[in-house]
């Protein structure tokens, strides 16, 4: 029968989540000397990182892989099963090769090792028991000792996988540090979705398909509001004789200047009605600054400018349709 006790599955998830940050809390004190070893050896290393694992390390393996591919460190998951069984070719003569498992004593772990040290690659065990083969095979350990599992009965990989995730990301990062990997770097190999268009989008990218809604500061109500309509941004530009930004007219800008001036506005003209000053960014300026100035200033659109001349709009719609809010 199955117990639907709601606080007693609450204290279960709670528990198993104790459990786990505990058992990380931990790994700090396994980053040593060894630790920045192994950092200097993949860094200076002309070959691959082969990440190899079986079981569940298999799986946190191919996430290691992924992490150090997307920061520059080259890197293959290689299945421990599959490399006794005709696999191992993928192993040049440069790679070095991680394995990772909790017991360091598995029957394809025992197979495996000797084989890649018999071929000259070095080989980093990424391991709870440190005194199992696969430590004492390696050249480098990196350890991810865990008491015990999250798991009641203390079998189903919970803590051990999160352990040895940890380490990956520790080590992945300390790479990517080592590496002077920078933010355009990292948009090299992100060029897809929202996460690699805010690290290259820029806001020429998005003005360019725009239309550039512009009046004369001595424009009158007619001319103003059909700029509006018919460019589609909800505002335009004010300049003056030299295209400078002198300031914006927004529908809301319109709303307030009847309430402001009721049915006296046949005289008016764009410069009675704008809010001075408007937010501009600069041509060349990544979209996501544009999403900033937006979301600090309470406002739908800011201006491109290129030496205070006007270029054109970025709209919040704009950021929205490109994916980056």
């Amino acid at each position: 029968m199955l117990n639907t006790n709601t606080q007693k599955i609450i204290d279960i998830g709670k528990k198993t989540i104790a459990a786990e940050a505990k058992a990380v809390s931990k790994l700090v004190d396994y980053i040593d000397e060894s630790f920045v070893n192994i950092v200097k050896a993949i860094s200076k290393s002309k070959g691959r990182l082969i990440v190899t694992g079986i079981g569940k390390s298999a799986n946190i393996a191919i996430k290691i892989v992924a992490s150090l591919n997307s920061t520059g460190t080259p890197s293959v998951f290689m299945h421990a099963a599959d490399a006794i069984h005709g696999d191992l070719g993928i192993i040049q003569t440069d790679d070095i090769v991680m394995c990772i498992s909790k017991s360091g004593n598995t029957p394809e772990i025992k197979v495996l090792i000797p084989l890649i040290k018999n071929n000259g690659n070095i080989v980093i065990a990424l391991v709870s028991e440190i005194d199992s083969f696969l430590a004492k095979s390696a050249d480098y350990i990196l350890r991810a000792s865990v008491d015990a599992e999250a798991c009641p009965n203390n079998l189903a990989p919970t803590s051990s996988t999160t352990a040895q995730l940890v380490i990956g990301d520790a080590l992945t990062i300390a790479l990517l540090e080592n590496r002077g990997f920078t933010s355009s770097d990292f948009a090299r190999f992100h060029p897809g979705g929202s996460l690699g268009k805010k690290l290259y989008l820029k806001v020429d990218d998005i003005i360019k398909l725009n239309e550039t809604p512009k009046v004369y500061e001595n424009d009158n109500l007619t001319n103003i509001i059909t700029e509006i309509t018919s460019k589609r941004l909800g505002a335009t530009a004010v300049v003056n004789s030299y295209d400078q930004v002198i300031g914006i007219i927004t529908d809301g800008d319109l709303r307030r200047m009847l309430v402001k001036f009721g049915n006296d506005i046949t005289n008016l003209t764009a410069s009675k009605i704008m809010s001075a000053n408007p937010k501009t960014i600069p041509t060349g300026e990544l979209a996501v600054n544009a999403l900033r100035i937006i979301r600090q200033n309470n406002i739908t659109q800011v201006i491109v400018t290129k030496n205070n001349k006007y270029l054109g709009m970025v709209h919040l719609h704009d950021l929205m349709r490109e994916g980056i809010v």
